[in-house]
């Protein structure tokens, strides 16, 4: 049987579709671990990016801290943080956020560093406070990078949630941890396919968003 087969097999059969074990629960129980562990890292990583980026201090500390988190192995962090602290979602919740919290960091410094100074320099000049600057001249000529660098970690950790599976909690890790157990590559595929479809989503809300968040100015001026 071949993967499309196995695919095919996984959502036509009726048992997959209600009860605790369902594909409505799993994926909402995804979607509740990816969206926590996404405002976690954005609660972290845009209010440093955008200060540093605005000050320009604290760059190469950015860098150094950034690499050394992509460095760290997602599922020997989370084989850590269970042994240290048991059973539970916090265990799940820290490989995440330490997987997501570098892109949005490092592509919020740059869009905030990259911002034409022109603006910034006439905004200056009309005495406006420096808060002010930051969130009304550089933010929104920068959203289009940030919403970017959010992109990214929204993917990263929806592709990565799965591993909630191997201590125990739900989503839809739990068909391709359970399917290897079982030997029923039935739901390994269903897994699979259900965790490349919530990326493919996140891909399409982001540019839902960026068409809704993003002043048509600011798109012209980046598709030159």
């Amino acid at each position: 049987m071949n993967v499309l087969n196995y695919m095919q097999s996984f959502f036509a059969d009726g048992s997959h579709w209600h009860g605790y074990d369902g594909i409505p629960q799993r994926v909402w129980e995804h979607l509740q671990y990816s969206a926590a562990a996404l405002a976690i890292a954005a609660a972290i990583g845009l209010p440093v990016g955008l200060i540093t980026g605005h000050t320009g201090r604290g760059g190469n500390a950015l860098a150094f801290v950034a690499a050394g988190a992509r460095a760290l192995p997602t599922f020997g962090l989370l084989v850590l943080m269970f042994v240290w602290l048991g059973l539970g979602i916090l265990p799940v919740m820290i490989p995440l956020v330490v997987l997501a919290v570098p892109p949005v960091l490092i592509t919020t410094y740059e869009a905030v560093r990259n911002v034409d100074p022109s603006p910034v320099d006439a905004a200056r000049g009309m005495g406006m406070a420096e808060g002010r600057i930051l969130l009304q001249v550089e933010v929104p000529a920068a959203l289009p990078l940030i919403l970017s660098g959010l992109r990214s970690a929204a993917i990263q950790i929806v592709s990565t949630a799965t591993i909630a599976a191997y201590v125990s909690l739900g989503g839809v890790g739990r068909y391709i941890v359970d399917g290897l157990y079982q030997r029923n590559y039935e739901k390994v595929v269903g897994g699979a396919t259900l965790t490349a479809t919530l990326a493919l989503l996140v891909l399409v809300l982001f540019w839902a968003v960026s068409r809704v968040a993003v002043s048509p100015g600011v798109r012209r001026r980046r598709a030159v």
